[in-house]
């Protein structure tokens, strides 16, 4: 195989593998780029200008299908490769993968069924391509673009927007840089009316891009000719018209062969006393081998810019594959040892929330900077130690014998109704803070990226962390109720004993009967259990943050998942496996970035395999 052959024959490849894995028409951004880096053929012309003629004519085989009207109606990407001499010619679909048509009648038939299948049986028009791939000895590598013919009515069954619809497709196509213009021109008719010519000169204005093609020589007027237009006098491009004689209606009737219809075709130029200078740039054969050659010149130019755009996307690819995670081996050790190796980043990532490396841990210290010292603040003090109640509690204490100086029994159920209410603010600081820790739970479980493909797993990990942070929480609960019932089992005795004695102005004892039951009295009883009670409030400040770090984020931090890691290690191969059962979506993903991969690879191979030939 000729260097040439070898790099159209590359991009043609490259082409192809980028359509089948779905990329070509608005998949993954970079394949799109891959696909607008490689230059391609478009072929246009309007209807009846002979397009699917020239088309046959390049490929030697009659596959396409014919009619009145809009016959193409939708894009068909055709894709040429060159076999060995003496190779069967087949032909494949994309979208009938492995099935190989070596009729080439089933081949025309399959393109209009398909065509229907889209657009069904009316006259429209679907921008979906059709991808065929025929494989002959008789044919150069090239990448074609059949487009809908130009024109410029509407017919019954179409659209109003029709005329509109085909030029913004096929512009669509041709306006695109690398895109190479094959302009189709009858020759039976002014090229100033060219629809094909039209349209390259708006895109291309230069002409640079624009191939010019003259078909129906053999159908002029008798003593004209189209020199002007062949020779460049009538339309110049920077590259040269050439000249095409389609097989008559009678030949495509009569299925004269392909090969028959070429030599035909040179014998028309060789012996034409119009033509006859230019018999050797004439004809289907010398316009593949321009295009071919072309191309060469195109593709060659183009390879730094593809090799560097692979090895992009190579560097892209890898590193989602590193972020995707790499499969998963089938035995038990090494499964268990992912599955720990992954609890392990989720509870480095928990930590670090803990710690103050990640948002979220300086929630627990707002729990005891604002929300303890505000529920202390709210508890009902007031209403417990006012007069009434005071002299209520006192009494019912009192029993029948009145309480000569001190009333002790009182206080003492003065003190313990108002510690009771302590317990609501200790237990509600254990549930804020155990809230906050299955927050950073659920958060740290969303940042480990190695969890992200292993649904089963993640919520096997929840369900056990926050398993612990319940045992934890009931613990907690129990030391810092704990706290509250030590302070209530045992009153400092020297905070009453540095009370000031109940004297008059004048320093001795009052008289039991004078006093007992006064106003002031209870007032002063009612005084010095809240000096006792805010006392208290003050430890407890302190201790309860002190208890509830102890027993839940020290704890969550040394062994939230001790138990889980135990039960772990007791799972069998199977049960190891459904842990590892990954998101159908993610395994997809990673799939189809393997099969990414491969193939930027070896198209980096073959490109490097050639590119360095002159």
């Amino acid at each position: 195989m000729t260097t040439m052959e070898s790099l159209i024959g590359l991009v043609n490849r490259i082409q192809r593998a980028c359509t089948v894995l779905g990329d070509y028409g608005g998949g993954d951004s970079t394949f799109s780029s891959l696909w607008e880096a490689l230059p391609s053929v478009a072929v246009v012309g309007g209807q009846s200008s002979g397009k699917s003629s020239v088309l046959e004519s390049i490929v030697g085989r009659d596959f396409l299908p014919r009619g009145s009207g809009i016959v193409t109606r939708r894009p068909l990407v055709l894709q040429l490769h060159k076999t060995e001499e003496g190779s069967q010619e087949y032909a494949e679909f994309l979208h009938l993968p492995r099935r190989k048509f070596t009729d080439f009648a089933q081949v025309r038939k399959e393109i209009a069924d398909e065509t229907d299948r889209v657009t069904g049986k009316t006259k429209q028009i679907s921008p979906i391509p059709i991808h065929l791939s025929i494989y002959s000895p008789n044919v150069v590598n090239l990448t074609l673009i059949d487009l809908p013919g130009l024109t410029k009515v509407a017919v019954e069954g179409q659209s109003d927007t029709i005329v509109q619809d085909i030029e913004s497709m096929v512009r669509s196509y041709v306006e695109k840089p690398n895109s190479i213009i094959l302009a189709i021109s009858p020759a039976n008719q002014d090229i100033a009316t060219s629809d094909a010519i039209k349209l390259a000169r708006d895109v291309d204005p230069t002409g640079e891009r624009t191939f010019g093609v003259l078909t129906k020589l053999d159908l002029m007027d008798k003593g004209t000719n189209a020199l002007d237009v062949l020779e460049g006098r009538s339309y110049r491009l920077q590259h040269p018209w050439v000249g095409i004689v389609n097989r008559s209606q009678a030949d495509i009737n009569r299925n004269v062969d392909m090969i028959v219809a070429r030599r035909k075709e040179n014998e028309y130029f060789a012996t034409s006393p119009d033509y006859g200078h230019l018999a050797s740039k004439m004809g289907s054969v010398y316009l593949a081998k321009l295009l071919s050659k072309h191309l060469e010149s195109v593709i060659r130019a183009r390879i730094p810019s593809i090799t560097s755009l692979i090895n992009k996307s190579i560097d892209e690819l890898e590193s989602e594959m590193d972020h995707l995670g790499r499969p998963i081996a089938v035995d038990a050790g090494a499964q268990l040892y992912t599955i720990l190796e992954m609890c392990r980043a989720f509870d480095r990532i928990f930590k670090e929330h803990l710690d103050g490396g990640r948002s979220g841990g300086d929630r627990i210290y707002g729990v005891f900077d604002n929300q303890l010292p505000a529920a202390l603040r709210k508890l009902p003090f007031d209403r417990h130690l006012s007069i009434q109640n005071v002299k209520k509690v006192v009494s019912e204490a009192d029993g029948y014998q009145p309480h000569l100086i001190a009333p002790e029994q009182g206080y003492r159920r003065l003190i313990d109704g108002a510690l009771n209410y302590f317990r609501g603010p200790a237990e509600a600081s254990v549930d804020a803070v155990h809230f906050v820790l299955k927050e950073l739970v659920r958060k740290s479980i969303g940042e480990t990226q190695e969890l992200k493909r292993f649904p089963t797993l993640q919520a096997e990990l929840a369900a056990a962390a926050n398993e612990a942070l319940e045992r934890f929480r009931d613990e907690s609960k129990k030391s810092v109720i704990r706290l509250v019932d030590m302070e209530s089992s045992y009153l400092t005795v020297d905070f009453f004993r540095r009370l000031p004695q109940e004297v008059d102005k004048g320093g001795n004892p009052p008289s039991a009967n004078m006093d007992r039951y006064t106003e002031g009295h209870f007032r002063r009883i009612g005084s010095n259990v809240s000096s006792y009670v805010g006392m208290v409030a003050e430890t407890l400040r302190n201790t309860i943050p002190k208890a509830v770090v102890y027993c839940q984020v020290r704890e969550a931090k040394m062994s939230l998942l001790n138990y889980f890691y135990t039960q772990i290690g007791k799972k069998e191969g199977k049960q190891l496996a459904q842990l590892l059962d990954e998101d159908p979506a993610l395994m997809e993903r990673r799939q189809q970035c393997a099969k990414r991969l491969e193939l930027y690879k070896a198209a980096r191979d073959e490109v490097d395999s050639v590119s360095w030939v002159r």
